[in-house]
C-alpha cells in the first residue's frame, strides 16, 4: 500500500507529521507519486529540467497532499488497478496553473479554484502542461455516505469556484496553507469536517432528492446515516437496521455487497474511528479507555482492545499515551 495512504485493517497508519519532499530526479518523482497516492505511471517531456515537490500529512483516513511540479502527466492503468487492495476517491483543487483530468470518457480542464473528483478503481489520466500546484485529498470510498458508484458519476466533472464547491475549495485552500499545524485532535476534527463538506458538496452537485435518486442508492445513503447515528448502541445489528428500513437482512447485506463492504465491517470501522479520535481528544482525557469504548458501542473491554490492536497495530492505551 502507499506509504501515506489511509488504509484499513492491520496496515492502517496513525496520523503522520508533515512531510516535505523534493524530487532529486524524475525517477525519484515517480517513486514519490506512487508512495504518496496509489501506484501510477508518470511521464514528462523534460526529464532533465523537471522539478517537483510534495508536502503531505495523513489525518485519520484522509491523506492531504500539496503537489507543486513542472510539466508532466500521470496515468492509473488497468494493470495497476488489478493490484489494488482498497478503493479510494481523490479530490483535486487546482491552486495554480492548468490541469486536465480524464476518466470514464470525460475530460475536465481545471483552472485555479476548480475542483474535480475521481476514482482510483478506474483508469484515469492527469496532465499538466506547465508549472502547476494542486491540493489533493485522498480517502477510502466508504468514508462518504454516498454509494461509491453514484459518486463515480461525477468523476472528471469540473466543479467551479461558485456555490458549495467554492466554499469547499476555500476550506481545502486553508488546509493547504496550514498543513504544518494540522495535528492531534484538532487535525482529526478538521479531517472529519472536510469529509462532511465534500459529502455535502457531492450531494448538491448530484442534485440528490428522493424523486431523482435511484431507490437502491437512496436506501444505501439512509442506511449509512442510520448506522452513524446509532453507533453508541451496543445492540445495533443487521437485523435491527433492516427492520428500521422495512427490508430483509438479506437485502441489507446485498446493499453493502454492491459497495464492496459488509454491514458488520462498516459498523466496526466507524466505531473504531470514533474511539480512536476520542482517545486522543483532550475533552475525553478524564474518561477511562473502557468508558470511551462503551460510548462507541464496545461493551467488552478485552474485545475492544483486540479489535483496536488488529486495526491500528497498538493497544488503545498505547495510542492514547502516544498522542
Amino acid at each position: 500500500m502507499p506509504a501515506t495512504a489511509p488504509t484499513r485493517g492491520s496496515s492502517r497508519q496513525a496520523p503522520q507529521d508533515l512531510t516535505s519532499r523534493v524530487a532529486g530526479s524524475f525517477d525519484h518523482w515517480k517513486h514519490l507519486v506512487a508512495e504518496s497516492f496509489v501506484p501510477l505511471t508518470a511521464r514528462t517531456n523534460d526529464v532533465e529540467g523537471f522539478q517537483g515537490r510534495m508536502r503531505s500529512r495523513v489525518l485519520d483516513r484522509m491523506s492531504i497532499v500539496e503537489v507543486t511540479a513542472t510539466s508532466h502527466e500521470v496515468h492509473r492503468t488497468p494493470d495497476l488497478i488489478a493490484q489494488a487492495h482498497e478503493r479510494y476517491f481523490k479530490l483535486n483543487l487546482q491552486l495554480e496553473g492548468t490541469g486536465l483530468l480524464v476518466q470514464d470518457n470525460r475530460e475536465a480542464v481545471l483552472q485555479p479554484g476548480d475542483l474535480a473528483i475521481y476514482d482510483t478503481n478506474r483508469p484515469y489520466t492527469l496532465a499538466f502542461e506547465d508549472q502547476t500546484r494542486i491540493m489533493v485529498l485522498m480517502f477510502p470510498c466508504d468514508a462518504l455516505s454516498l454509494p461509491a458508484d453514484y459518486v463515480g458519476q461525477l468523476a472528471a466533472v469540473r466543479m467551479g469556484s461558485g456555490g458549495l464547491s467554492g466554499i469547499v475549495g476555500q476550506f481545502i485552500r486553508e488546509l493547504s496553507a496550514n498543513l504544518d499545524v494540522l495535528s492531534g485532535p484538532s487535525g482529526s476534527r478538521l479531517a472529519t469536517n472536510a469529509l462532511d463538506l465534500v459529502s455535502t458538496m457531492l450531494h448538491s452537485e448530484m442534485d440528490i432528492s428522493p424523486d431523482r435518486m435511484k431507490p437502491q442508492a437512496l436506501l444505501a445513503v439512509s442506511i449509512r446515516e442510520y448506522i452513524e447515528a446509532n453507533l453508541s448502541d451496543p445492540l445495533l445489528s443487521p437485523a435491527g437496521i433492516a427492520a428500521a428500513h422495512f427490508i430483509s437482512t438479506r437485502h441489507l447485506h446485498n446493499v453493502f455487497h454492491e459497495s464492496g463492504s459488509t454491514v458488520a465491517g462498516f459498523i466496526r470501522s466507524q466505531r473504531l474511528d470514533g474511539a480512536r479520535r476520542d482517545l486522543r481528544d483532550p475533552l475525553h482525557a478524564g474518561k477511562s479507555v473502557g468508558a470511551v469504548a462503551a460510548a462507541w458501542g464496545f461493551l467488552d473491554a478485552a474485545h475492544f482492545s483486540r479489535t483496536f490492536r488488529d486495526a491500528f497495530g497498538v493497544s488503545p492505551t498505547q495510542w492514547r499515551r502516544a498522542g
